[in-house]
């Protein structure tokens, strides 16, 4: 995952934070830091130039000879291509050295036979959005020979390995609570803190759930008179530094909050269904086109979004239709915020080969405590950037309980709405310090073992080791995983080493181990080879008319019971279990 941390520092101030110190403190707590990309202008060399001539090349359609005033005293020719300029334009000129975002280095040489002692610059050539589709034409009070990099401000990209065990980092608001747990750094606002006051609803018949054991909780909120068009750039400028392309204000929200918050929204045209909305599985053989225009057969292990009139809108959780997607045209919509189960979306996600940044996340388990927080939140983006006027979020279903049975009753009310209330129960683990000392040898005290618990937003509930896990942290259900939280955050590397004096005694599977590797070691010297080979094979590597692997010696004849077949193959000559 791409973070920002110009978006990131939004959240929690990041002040004298060195960028390579963060990246270790990152990959010492767990998360490893792939990559740092230095995006925009990091250079002087890229500087204001004023186009003072254009000329046409000869033998070109497109290309011209310009002479532009960088601030040098001369001026300096540079051919361009682009063809949204005219003299007395301010742009950005990257004199000969200069690197651009993305390594490119610019050099002098010829275009045509026609020297070009440089490069007049676009915005997205310099790691900006770009809204000119040619040169950035710069305000006219721009001073010629200025490095760009004065006004333009850069930022830095996190590429992360987040482990599967941990959806809540899929976020940027889920790092900035992982970098205040680890630094002890004070959060800035909750960006989804207007949650508690929004306005929610039962949604009656308008919400269908007729596959509750796969979405139990689905929310759906109305927005009418809505104004598409491009999003601020504040808003662009964050997609576009995490890799994303924007394309409307309403779609460009659901994604930003998704990269906010974490989980994942879809956005239908109003005008587009008809009645109510009916989350069920899908019919045996139904045919589903997707937003990028593929058609997918589906099976009765799919959930998909329908209207009254039975087409699927969506498929749950992974991907909208094209037939019910947002348009230039559209003026109401319906935003969708749902809680999917992972093994449903994962299994649907790798049958159709089918992946998204919301499949992502669902797979990997999406707290339900996000459901009504990211509604919320891209409700008030909408509001602010494409205007229109909202109604209460209709609540289908209830969120399922993120504890067991048994600590159902100490639930907390974490979400309430003025007529429709969300009940969250939170799991509480009990910690056993004895065992914090026994792991550790003492080396960790106990208060700042407590100090680190709370920072990453847990809570003592009754002094005596018992502590309320965050909804966020659906990870967290023993002891061992409360040790490993105060480990990774103190450093292991802080923990001093000790030499083990605990004695296990041999057991049979041991000597049993220890006999099969002394006979492969005689068998080894006597001229023999181990040959370890692949589990699995091609189907067709089976052979029916002798019931046995092909070219190899049959032990006993193969019956159809005796093929397994693997039913989510990761390639075709890796199908089927070999006997």
């Amino acid at each position: 995952m791409n973070v920002s941390l110009n978006w990131l520092s939004a959240y929690i101030d990041l002040e004298g934070l060195d960028t390579r110190e963060m990246a270790d403190m990152l990959t010492f707590a767990g998360i490893e830091v792939e990559g740092i990309q230095e995006r925009g202008v990091t250079t002087d060399l890229v500087v204001v130039a004023q186009v003072m001539q254009k000329t046409p090349v000869e033998g070109s359609d497109h290309l011209n000879v310009c002479q532009v005033d960088a601030g040098e005293g001369s001026l300096r020719q540079i051919v361009c291509g682009a063809a949204n300029y005219k003299v007395g334009d301010k742009v950005p000129c990257a004199l000969p050295g200069a690197v651009l975002p993305g390594g490119w280095q610019i050099k002098e040489g010829k275009m045509l036979g026609v020297a070009s002692c440089g490069m007049l610059c676009s915005a997205s050539e310099l790691g900006l959005p770009d809204k000119e589709h040619g040169l950035w034409i710069l305000p006219e009070d721009s001073v010629i020979g200025t490095p760009v990099r004065e006004f333009v401000k850069s930022d830095t990209i996190f590429e992360l390995e987040i482990t599967p065990n941990r959806p809540d980092l899929l976020s940027h608001w889920g790092m900035a609570r992982e970098l205040a747990g680890i630094t002890g750094r004070a959060l800035k606002a909750d960006p989804a803190a207007g949650c508690d006051a929004c306005n929610t609803k039962p949604a009656g018949d308008f919400i269908k759930l007729s596959a509750p054991e796969i979405c139990p909780f689905y929310t759906a909120t109305r927005i009418r008179n809505v104004k598409i068009g491009p999003s601020p750039e504040w808003l662009a400028e964050r997609l576009m530094a995490i890799g994303l392309r924007p394309i409307n204000n309403v779609v460009d929200i659901t994604n930003y909050c998704l990269f906010e918050l974490g989980h994942p929204l879809h956005a239908f045209d109003a005008a587009k269904l008809t009645g109510h909305l009916n989350i069920r599985r899908a019919e045996p053989g139904e045919r589903f086109t997707s937003l990028m225009n593929e058609t997918y057969t589906l099976t009765s292990d799919d959930v998909v979004i329908s209207d009254d009139s039975g087409a699927a809108l969506s498929i749950g959780g992974i991907m909208g239709g094209l037939d019910s997607g947002v348009t230039e045209q559209t003026t109401d919509i319906v935003l969708e915020s749902a809680w999917f189960l992972r093994s449903a979306i994962r299994f649907t996600g790798r049958r159709l080969g089918l992946a998204s940044d919301s499949s992502y996340r669902f797979e990997r388990g999406a707290s339900p405590w996000n459901v009504l927080r990211a509604a919320s939140r891209a409700i008030e983006l909408i509001l602010e950037c494409a205007g229109g006027q909202a109604e209460p979020i209709l609540i289908g279903g209830q969120a399922p309980c993120l504890v067991s049975e048994a600590l159902a009753q100490t639930a907390t009310v974490l979400e309430q709405g003025s007529e429709a209330k969300v009940y969250y129960a939170l799991d509480q683990v009990h910690l056993d310090w004895k065992e914090l000392d026994v792991m550790t040898n003492g080396s960790i005290p106990h208060l700042e073992a407590a100090r680190i618990l709370r920072n990453l937003g847990l809570r003592d509930t009754d002094g005596k080791g018992n502590w309320d896990c965050p909804p966020w942290r659906l990870d967290l259900k023993r002891s061992c995983d409360l040790l490993e939280e105060i480990v990774r955050v103190y450093g292991i590397d802080n923990v001093p080493a000790t030499n083990s004096s605990i004695y296990v005694e041999e057991t049979a599977h041991d000597r049993a181990h220890d006999y099969r590797m002394a006979l492969s070691r005689k068998l080894a010297g006597a001229g023999f080879w181990e040959v370890q080979t692949f589990k699995l094979i091609a189907d067709e590597s089976i052979d029916p008319t002798i019931a046995c692997v092909k070219n190899a010696l049959p032990i006993k004849p193969l019956t159809d019971g005796d093929v397994i077949r693997v039913s989510l193959p990761i390639s075709e000559d890796h199908s089927t279990l070999r006997p």
